[in-house]
């Protein structure tokens, strides 16, 4: 796999860390791909099979009020972990410094993280928690093609990557900008 590929991988981590987990675990496990040693271990079928629970644990906690916003509490550490490891297990032989791949990696699936913890609870306020499974099954969809993305077109991933986080800013400056006018 590709360096690219690896790097976009942590930012769905960031909305949903077994989603990319899963994703490249099985594609290790049906030699589609090859990990980083000592990574590689991921595509061993007890570990998927602890991903698969681990994800669907995610998913069940996202859907309902209060619970997920104990679960993004857990998931602060877990996700920009899960990011940090794809990136670097998913760099192959790519000749980049490993701890820079885990950087990298846990910083983007940590700010992915961090605009998805802040938006949540205002998402749980507005709609009274009704909107809270809507939101997260959205969140899985977008973190499910952006995985896919990251396998099959991996510019484009990061194409889309660099958009979100520009349509991100932009909504804080605006906000921010209103609030001083008020």
């Amino acid at each position: 796999m590709d360096l690219l590929t690896a790097i976009t991988l942590a930012a769905p981590a960031g909305v949903n860390a077994y989603i990319p987990l899963l994703a490249v675990a099985l594609a290790q496990a049906f030699g589609w791909i090859q990990l980083r040693q000592p990574f590689d271990v991921l595509g061993d079928w007890w570990v998927i099979a602890v991903l698969a629970v681990l994800f669907v644990i995610e998913v069940v906690a996202d859907k309902v009020p209060a619970v997920d916003h104990a679960n993004d509490a857990i998931q602060t550490v877990l996700r920009p972990a899960a990011g940090g490891v794809l990136a670097v297990a998913a760099s192959g032989q790519a000749d980049v410094n490993p701890y820079l791949l885990v950087i990298a990696g846990a910083l983007i699936a940590g700010g992915v993280h961090s605009v998805k913890a802040a938006a949540r609870p205002v998402v749980n306020a507005t709609t009274g928690g009704v909107g809270a499974p809507v939101v997260s099954f959205v969140e899985d969809v977008w973190a499910a093609i952006m995985t896919v993305l990251a396998f099959v077109a991996p510019v484009l991933a990061a194409l889309v990557i660099v958009a979100f986080g520009a349509g991100i800013f932009i909504l804080i400056k605006r906000w921010r900008d209103s609030r001083v006018r008020v």
